[in-house]
């Protein structure tokens, strides 16, 4: 359900026919949503073979390639939109890739698990162990993740890059809802993850 909530959520938030770039589009799951649903010009990065493979197979524009690596190859403004949906803490570079996003879009939409969900305190607090859930699947060895953080680490690191957070939200597992109060302890807790549409202050 978490899911299909934030698919739902991220599509609401794309004008149709835009030209969106998805970083990290797996097997292109989003990326084919978007185009059934807003007429977009989608293309996608994936460093997967099996991922990129897949998405092919659907009909999708998609390369293989590396976030950490390859977004400089992109001219600036060159996508209305560019997506990152749980992909950010799976890159070495977090930051250099934030605003190699921020350069290559004229908006930015960036979905984030959040490491401060209650569940996953209570994991470590009790058993001693890195969470293992839905959001978090993997056990620690063998997970991509190697930059989790917690929605109030992301928008503190925004701040320190001069990004501007647009709108956020919070997954709850159940519902979407819209983060007014950004350092509200609420927003860590009760969330699974947070989505944010981001802009830069940097002239």
């Amino acid at each position: 359900m978490s899911n299909q909530l934030n698919k739902k959520l991220i599509s609401s938030l794309i004008m149709n026919n835009a030209k969106v770039l998805d970083i990290g589009c797996g097997n292109g799951e989003l990326l084919y949503h978007l185009e059934k649903t807003k007429s977009i010009n989608g293309q996608g990065i994936e460093i997967s073979p099996k991922g990129v493979k897949e998405s092919v197979s659907k009909g999708l524009s998609v390369i293989q390639g590396d976030a950490d690596i390859d977004l400089v190859n992109f001219p600036d403004n060159t996508f209305d939109v560019v997506i990152l949906s749980h992909t950010l803490q799976a890159t070495h570079k977090p930051k250099e890739v934030l605003i190699e996003m921020l350069r290559i879009g004229k908006k930015c939409i960036i979905s984030i698990p959040n490491f401060g969900y209650w569940k996953y305190r209570m994991q470590m607090l009790f058993f001693g162990i890195m969470p293992i859930t839905r959001t978090l699947s993997e056990p620690w060895y063998s997970t991509q993740n190697i930059h989790l953080c917690t929605i109030k680490d992301f928008i503190n690191m925004c701040e320190s890059l001069n990004i501007s957070i647009n709108e956020a939200f919070r997954n709850t597992t159940y519902s979407i809802k819209k983060i007014n109060k950004p350092n509200s302890y609420m927003n860590n807790l009760l969330s699974i993850e947070g989505i944010f549409v981001l802009s830069n202050n940097i002239n």
